[in-house]
Order: structure tokens, then sequence, then C-alpha cells
């Protein structure tokens, strides 16, 4: 008797155990989630314990814009102020002060605070020459992105790493947080839409941060001639994917808010069809509309101002919709419907998209035009992107520096 009974209270004894354990692993993961969301995320930038003894006795070039501020001081007067040999500075899209229009050509320059050359990274130069980097020993690149393929920052880097390589210079990467990091989707790039909007194979939400981005430039052979430059990268501290991370200084003229900057992967789309991204208003990437646009109560009007001086529609009244105020926040995957209702909207469906197919480019697949054409629901899209996307994860997970 008693030794049937044994097992069984052995048995209870051993369950105790484990739900007890199993409680204990449970309280220790919500206790270090709860350490970690009070712990400050210190960017690559800031830890310049690890980074400035790399720079002793070496002329210094900085890819950079106003986003490169440790904490409230620009990376320009941190790195003059240490006597670090800095030379000039490369500046991308939307110029060294980020107050330039979207597309508007931006011409070398002396900085009048520094002296420093300026020379624009964006336009017929978009790839440092030799001349260019004569003399350079290192490049640096602090830039905001904001984790959508088609935010152009992300081919500059590719092409400052591809010039760096040709060239036997270092280049050093000071990581910072994407506010669009903690999901994956859409249509992968295809080699046919490639353009200086989408380089590389991936889809328009990739997941990563720009030092874990340019790790896989690297890695998969992505610059020219399969060259690989020699890359460091001072990782953040007190970061994973998951980290909501509001950005204290606008990427670009036409993201002023954390909500446009979560629409943006969505909407960007639509600069590629007759429709109005808010650009000349307050609001860009908040709301979308046409003067044709059916059905709808809410309106606006563009005006010429700061990062718009001549927005799509000038002076006309637009009817669309509040965007921002039909979602909540944060977004963990793309929005379609938009678009697609958009697409059936408007009764010129044979212009509704740019002549010169700019949202194929992106889009980064011809496809995805092809399918709102045809009819296809979110749901049938969506399912045609997921073999590639499995494919993109894989790849992804090799370059990863934080937790998903």
């Amino acid at each position: 008797m008693l030794g049937s009974i044994l097992p069984i209270s052995l048995f209870i004894a051993l369950s105790c155990t484990l739900i007890h354990e199993k409680n204990l692993d449970k309280n220790q993961s919500n206790n270090r989630e709860k350490e970690n969301e009070n712990k400050i995320t210190i960017l690559g930038n800031q830890r310049t314990e690890e980074y400035l003894p790399l720079l002793e006795g070496k002329n210094i070039a900085l890819i950079a814009n106003q986003t490169s501020l440790i904490n409230k001081t620009h990376i320009v007067d941190s790195l003059l102020s240490l006597d670090i040999n800095l030379k000039k500075v490369f500046a991308p899209e939307h110029g060294f002060r980020g107050n330039r229009d979207n597309g508007a050509h931006i011409k070398n320059s002396i900085d009048p605070q520094t002296g420093l050359p300026i020379i624009s990274l964006y336009g017929r130069n978009k790839k440092p020459s030799k001349e260019q980097l004569n003399g350079i020993d290192i490049l640096i690149f602090d830039i905001q992105d904001v984790g959508a393929r088609f935010y152009t920052y992300l081919s500059t880097l590719h092409y400052v790493m591809e010039a760096a390589a040709e060239n036997n210079i270092q280049v050093i990467v000071l990581d910072r947080p994407n506010p669009n990091a903690h999901y994956i989707d859409g249509p992968v790039m295809q080699e046919n839409c490639k353009s200086f909007v989408g380089l590389h194979p991936v889809p328009i939400v990739y997941g990563m941060t720009i030092g874990e981005y340019s790790l896989m430039i690297n890695g998969e052979k992505w610059l020219k001639n399969n060259v690989s430059c020699n890359l460091t990268v001072i990782n953040c501290e007190n970061y994973w994917h998951s980290t909501e991370f509001v950005l204290p200084v606008a990427p670009s003229p036409n993201l002023q808010s954390k909500e446009s900057i979560a629409l943006y992967p969505s909407l960007c789309l639509f600069e590629g069809t007759v429709i109005s991204v808010g650009r000349g208003t307050k609001r860009p990437f908040e709301i979308i509309g046409h003067p044709s646009y059916k059905n709808s109560k809410y309106a606006f009007t563009p005006k010429p101002m700061y990062g718009s001086k001549n927005p799509p529609f000038k002076n006309q009244k637009c009817y669309g919709i509040d965007v921002k105020n039909e979602n909540s926040f944060p977004l963990n995957s793309l929005n379609l419907k938009y678009l697609i209702s958009a697409y059936n909207s408007l009764n010129e469906k044979t212009t509704f998209f740019n002549k010169n197919l700019f949202f194929d480019k992106l889009s980064g697949d011809k496809k995805l035009r092809e399918q709102i054409i045809k009819g296809l629901n979110e749901n049938e899209i969506r399912k045609s992107w997921q073999e590639d996307l499995n494919t993109f994860k894989q790849i992804r997970k090799k370059y990863l520096l934080y937790n998903d």
C-alpha cells in the first residue's frame, strides 16, 4: 500500500515544485521587463568611450544631419571640442540642417558655425568620390532613420560604405533605435525596381536598426562588386526592438510627429499616386486626400510652407481621410486599406499611379500595383508576400544586435 502511495506523493511534490519554478521564472521575466522599462536607452553616439579611442590621430569625415545630437549638442561640436581632427561633413537628403524639401537640389557649402566643408550626398553626387575622401581615415555615420526601406538615408549609408570599401577607409556606424523596429512587413524589393528609394532585397518595414542594417549590407555582399568595408558598429544600450522610442528631433521636414513616423511606411506609397499625403499642411503623413475624393467630409488645403514650398494641389481643397484619428498606436503592420479604397474612390483609375511608375520603386515590386488594379483584397495581397518575407527573416537573424 505504501509503495503505491509514494509515487503519487512524489508526483504531487514535483508538480508543485515545477509550478513554483515556472511562476518564479515568469516573475523574474516580468521584473526584468519592468527593470528595463525604467532604464534609459543610450544611443551609440553617446557611448564616446567606445569610439573616441578609435579616432585619435585620425582624419575624420562625418555623415550627419540635424538628428546627429549627443544629448543636446551636435556631434560636430562635440568632436571639435574634444580636438578630434574633423575634416568635413557629408549631408544626406534634406541637407545638413535637415530643412530642405524632399528632392531639393542641395549645393556643397561651408558651415558658417564651424567653417567645415559640407558636401551633399543627394542629387548627382550620391556617393563620396575618391577626391572627396582624399586624406580621410575614418567615416562616421550618425543619422536617424525611421525603419522604412524607401527612406533615402539607407541608400546614403550604402554608398558611403561602398566608397569606403573602394578607398580602404574604416566606417563607424553610431547605432540608433528604429521607431518602427517592432514589426516586419511589405513586399520585398525586386531587382527590376531598384532605385535610390530602395537598393536592397528587403521588405518595406525590415525591423532592424541602422547598425544592424549596415552589418547586413556588408555581410550579404550588396555593395558593388561584392566588396566589404571595414565596419564597426557602436551598439545602443538598454534597447531592444520592442522598445518604444520617441525621436527627440524630427528626422525630416515632413515627419513632425510620432504618429506620422508610424504611418509613414503605409502612407509613403501614396507618393507614387495622385493622392496627397498632406504635404503643405501642418499634418503631413497623417492625412490623405484629393480634390475629387468621393464621400468624404474631411478636407484640407495644401499651402506653401516649411518643408513643402510647392506641394501637390497647392491652394486646392482636398477631400479625404484623417488617417491618424482612424488608427490606434503603435501600428504592427502596413495598412493597405486606404490605398485600395482611394483607388476605388477616384474616377482617375488610368492616371491614379504616376506615369513614371514611381509607385513600383516605392513598393519594390510592380505586382502590388497590378494586384490593386485587379481588385485583390488586402488579405490576398499580403499572402503573396509571405514566402519572400520568410526568406528575409532568416537573413535578418544573422545580423541582429538586439532581441525582438
